[in-house]
């Protein structure tokens, strides 16, 4: 769609508390940005949505165009997105559907939403099915309340923490499904490829962009105030070296997930997970009581001395 056009529907939806106007009228309509997969900008596409239980599906029908669009090809890049729902708006993880789930899936939105049955018919590609899941893994729990650094950090951790258990329950499934086909022919599809995929991806980049927030603002104001940590300092950064260069890895595994060795996958994620935790350990142990008394989020910065004098004049 022009941008012109997409930029008066989002307009429009978030003056009207995230009602759908103009030819989405009486539809279900969400606002879903995404992070450009080459450019790294956020970039927001108003869509229509089907629900099935309590998923929410998208359809990147185009509609009916021979290529997929700009915001699947972000989310297989970026899987966190941001979702505006109504009035409400939260993250989600974007996962396509694969295989016998993809049909079914696809069936029901052309079910409840016809439209998408012409796209089909208007276009040679298989139109992707995206579930948009919660971004948290299961389970997980964040600090009730975040007021300091030490806070933000924890709650980080706990999130990363929960998010590689969940990567491997996922990775169990997948191995265990395909353990157990039996008959001729190949076995079937893996339902959590692209699930584990997205999830694996997510945990990454969030500890990368963690990692490189440390390097580049905690650590060295910080080593400022406490020059006696010197060492501690040197070892987390070439800490965050190691499990940068063992989750790099473990996405290259993903990508063919359909054919990984089960012993070298878990061997792969064994190894990521021991060195994680023990750096996340060594963090808690030595900085986060470092950060307890300092506010979280950030004061605002002191406007500079003299500001404003001009207009007393």
């Amino acid at each position: 769609m022009p941008t012109s056009f997409n930029e008066s529907v989002i307009k429009q939806f978030r003056t009207d508390g995230g009602k759908a106007g103009g030819p989405f009228e009486g539809g279900n309509l969400l606002l879903l940005t995404t992070t450009g997969a080459e450019s790294g900008t956020a970039r927001t596409t108003p869509l229509g949505y089907v629900r099935h239980g309590d998923a929410l599906l998208v359809v990147g029908s185009g509609p009916g165009a021979p290529d997929h669009p700009d915001w699947y090809r972000d989310l297989l890049a970026h899987p966190v997105v941001r979702v505006e729902l109504g009035t409400e708006t939260f993250q989600a993880l974007a996962v396509p559907a694969e295989g016998a789930r993809r049909e079914e899936l696809f069936a029901h939105a052309v079910r409840t939403a016809p439209g998408y049955g012409g796209h089909r018919a208007r276009t040679a590609r298989s139109l992707p099915v995206v579930v948009l899941e919660p971004a948290e893994p299961d389970g997980w729990e964040g600090p009730r309340e975040v007021r300091t650094l030490a806070d933000k950090i924890m709650e980080v951790h706990t999130w990363l923490r929960g998010q590689l258990r969940q990567v491997a329950a996922q990775a169990d499934a997948h191995f265990a499904a395909r353990a157990a086909h039996e008959g001729p022919g190949e076995p079937p599809a893996p339902g959590l490829g692209l699930q584990i995929r997205q999830r694996c991806l997510a945990f990454c980049q969030a500890l990368r962009f963690h990692h490189v927030s440390e390097d580049a603002h905690v650590f060295p104001t910080m080593a400022r105030h406490h020059p006696d940590l010197a060492d501690t300092f040197a070892r987390l950064t070439e800490e965050h070296r190691t499990v940068a260069r063992i989750q790099d890895e473990l996405v290259t595994l993903l990508a063919g997930v359909q054919i990984a060795d089960p012993e070298r996958f878990r061997t792969e994620l064994d190894a990521m997970t021991r060195e994680l935790n023990a750096h996340l350990d060594f963090e808690e142990e030595t900085i986060v009581p470092l950060l307890a008394e300092v506010p979280w989020p950030p004061a605002p910065p002191a406007p500079p001395a003299g500001a404003g004098r001009e207009h007393e004049e």
